[in-house]
């Protein structure tokens, strides 16, 4: 599981695996990812939640080695404390890692809220993004800082939204580092 403060999410990984029919793609694997709500159903929040991450995955992961086959994220939130979307993208990351699959760089998520003058704060609980005027998430890959991903809830300037993707872009360094720590520390104990 992946959690950041109190949210926590169980992402699984199934294949590459053969797949039959209108799914198959003759020149790369398809990838697929299912956000499972902590209760019920998943509804309209998750589809569109799993569109952003499996276009951000899809973007990173090297399918073209894996043709005609297919990919599955399957991403279970345990509990909802805040940040959803970005821990989820830190899971969905961590568990292709963790597969082995060929990713093109690393990749992350971090959410930022912005309060009502003007404060940024990373990584925001639930009730910071209830009473924040704006709500963003990145996904950001590589070195380079490259955007994957961005979606804002609420409004925000130009200038402001400018300001919260630096700070993402500063935060990803530490999220990589833990990337590496976790992968050092799982294959160090073999």
């Amino acid at each position: 599981p992946r959690s950041a403060g109190d949210t926590s999410v169980l992402a699984g990984l199934y294949g590459p695996a053969e797949v039959k029919g209108s799914r198959e793609l003759p020149d790369r694997a398809a990838l697929e990812v299912l956000l499972r709500p902590k209760v019920g159903l998943p509804g309209v929040a998750e589809r569109s939640r799993e569109q952003l991450l499996r276009r951000s995955c899809e973007a990173v992961v090297l399918g073209a080695l894996h043709p005609r086959t297919a990919i599955t994220v399957v991403l279970q939130v345990l509990s909802d404390g805040g940040s959803l979307l970005s821990c989820c993208l830190n899971a969905a990351c961590l568990a292709l890692l963790d597969a082995g699959l060929p990713l093109a760089t690393l990749f992350c998520g971090v959410t930022c809220a912005l309060g009502a003058a003007g404060a940024i704060v990373l990584d925001p609980t639930r009730r910071q993004e209830q009473e924040a005027r704006a709500v963003l998430t990145f996904g950001i890959a590589g070195a380079e800082k490259k955007v994957l991903m961005a979606t804002t809830k609420g409004s925000c300037s130009v200038e402001e939204m400018q300001q919260c993707l630096a700070a993402a872009q500063r935060a990803a360094d530490a999220i990589f580092q833990f990337y590496r720590d976790s992968v050092w520390r799982r294959y160090s104990k073999s």
